[in-house]
């Protein structure tokens, strides 16, 4: 193993440590799973993969949007102009993540620690942007649902705004 991906794995270690942050191992050689807690996005899972050439990051953002399809990619895409080191990208089935890379040899604890405060900043605060955007209806239809059998709606009050003005019209 080349001495930069050692050095890169302890880096990660040591962010690791010095974050209280707790590890699995991933699938890959050299792919450490994290949780990063949240607040709209109560845990964001990131893949941290280090490798002969880089560290690269995947985080799983939300689900393919049921609607609204281009305003939904639109913000994606706008949003993407002003992240630091990552951007928001589909898998074959339309899922939404948020990838980043930097070589070896930029990679300390500083710059994890920056590159993981942006994917945890970018997927929890857009959360809630992008569930309005792209599943407006489904939402719309569970307040329903739970407004009218009493139920509890504490997992949707984020959007109460945007409910409780649909029900009313």
């Amino acid at each position: 193993m080349k001495q930069e991906r050692k050095d890169a794995e302890l880096a990660v270690r040591s962010w690791l440590a010095e974050a209280g942050v707790e590890s699995v191992p991933g699938t890959r050689a050299g792919e450490y799973v994290v949780e990063l807690p949240g607040e709209a996005k109560l845990r964001t899972g990131v893949s941290i993969l280090v490798t002969d050439r880089a560290l690269s990051v995947s985080a799983f953002v939300v689900r393919r949007p049921d609607e609204n399809h281009e305003a939904f990619y639109r913000w994606l895409l706008q949003r993407n102009t002003r992240l630091p080191g990552i951007a928001f990208a589909l898998d074959s089935l339309g899922d939404v993540y948020l990838t980043g890379r930097m070589p070896l040899a930029g990679v300390n604890t500083d710059t994890i620690d920056d590159l993981l405060g942006a994917v945890l900043s970018a997927s929890d605060g857009s959360f809630n942007e992008l569930l309005a955007l792209g599943f407006l209806s489904s939402m719309r239809r569970e307040w329903a649902w739970r407004t009218d059998r009493g139920e509890s709606t504490r997992n949707l009050e984020a959007f109460r705004h945007l409910l409780d003005d649909e029900r009313a019209g």
